[in-house]
């Protein structure tokens, strides 16, 4: 087994910050990732049609933190990008988030201004100051009405289950405008990667301290991995422990089943992104990454997304049981030395991409490294 002072399981967002923060303090790291890629879910790729193409699902970039800001462009130069999202409901295409327009659309009223919406918000609403469940925090958002039309299958689709059988927090996260905002988010910095993220990634791990092992299954070789300084862990956690604490209840995992198509014309669909919240299918989305960066080809490349519960693990499922269930491996994780459970999988936990990116350079601070300041590093 090569020699390494830090070795880090997983070259996705955690695993690569965590990697090149430890180079340039001039440590030898190894990572060992298991897919054939570095990225991990961020790694895209040209496809057939000559379009870059997400082979993991779209992934925006967004943030208010100015230190994360800072970081990523280093590595890579951005391009503005505000992301949209609308949704076909019963036939009619309307904006995500819940704005004005979508008011307008799909209850026939004429609300032109804030107060206005302010107003029908109140007043079609169910508030409630703490919601038990994801129900009420939808209906808490949104009332009975758009919560039917928008959010109660589409949650069902993606998480396998109704919100009423989800945390609060998940639902939550559901943002609502009472103006003609039709942008996705609202973070200061919202940009994409000139070149898309694997060259992002590619200019983070190039540094001669650095080692990639793909193709590789920490597990098969878990014995050979020793004399290490740290060790970094960004799988899922209960893999770490054998399943331990899962034998009755498994912590429970939602994956994605990425469905391509080419089509024979110029575009597909109006916009990057469409969510099909209602039964009529049984997907959730339809993503067209030729709206990306305004890219050109004679075809385009639309994938449907279908989740599942087989597959690669991507989204924690956030509720009481498979908290409790967490909370075991977490507990005993933080007796294991020299071993660091950082990332979505390694928590099970939910992160944006600049809390991932954050997430790892907090971790590398709070264990007291210091790297010397160094030229700005671009990809290009």
């Amino acid at each position: 087994m090569r020699n390494a002072e830090i070795v880090i399981i997983g070259a996705g967002i955690s695993g690569a910050v965590l990697a090149e923060r430890y180079a340039n303090v001039g440590k030898k790291v190894l990572i060992i990732e298991k897919r054939d890629h570095i990225a991990g879910n961020c790694y895209d790729y040209i496809d057939e049609n000559g379009i870059l193409v997400s082979k993991y699902g779209a992934h925006l970039f967004h943030t208010n933190e100015e230190s994360v800001w800072e970081y990523v462009n280093r590595f890579s130069e951005w391009y503005p990008w505000e992301h949209k999202v609308l949704a076909n409901v019963e036939g009619s295409l309307v904006p995500i988030p819940v704005n004005i327009t979508t008011v307008n659309a799909l209850f026939g009223t004429d609300i032109t201004t804030e107060e206005q919406m302010a107003q029908w918000l109140e007043a079609n609403r169910l508030a409630t100051d703490k919601p038990a469940d994801g129900r009420e925090a939808a209906l808490n958002k949104v009332g009975p009405v758009l919560y039917e039309k928008m959010f109660r299958h589409y949650t069902k689709k993606q998480w396998d289950k109704y919100p009423e059988e989800l945390d609060a927090s998940v639902l939550e996260r559901i943002p609502v405008r009472a103006n003609y905002d039709d942008r996705y988010f609202s973070d200061t910095y919202q940009a994409l990667p000139k070149g898309g993220y694997t060259r992002l990634f590619e200019s983070i791990l190039d540094h001669p301290n650095i080692e990639v092992m793909l193709n590789t299954d920490f597990f098969e070789i878990k014995d050979q991995v020793k004399g290490y300084e740290k060790l970094f862990y960004t799988g899922p956690i209960d893999r770490f422990f054998d399943f331990k604490h899962s034998l009755t209840d498994k912590l429970e995992y939602r994956s994605i089943n990425f469905v391509s198509e080419t089509v024979d014309t110029e575009y597909f669909q109006e916009n990057s992104v469409i969510n099909y919240p209602g039964q009529e299918v049984d997907f959730t989305r339809i993503i067209e990454y030729k709206h990306f960066g305004n890219q050109k080809s004679e075809k385009t490349t639309v994938v449907r997304e279908y989740t599942t519960d087989e597959g690669e693990p991507y989204y924690p499922v956030p509720n009481a049981k498979n908290q409790e269930i967490y909370e075991k491996y977490r507990d005993e994780a933080a007796t294991v030395p020299d071993v660091y459970f950082v990332g979505r999988l390694a928590n099970y936990k939910y992160f944006n991409m600049d809390q991932a990116f954050k997430n790892a350079l907090d971790l590398f601070k709070a264990l007291g490294e210091e790297v010397a300041p160094t030229a700005t590093q671009l990809s290009i």
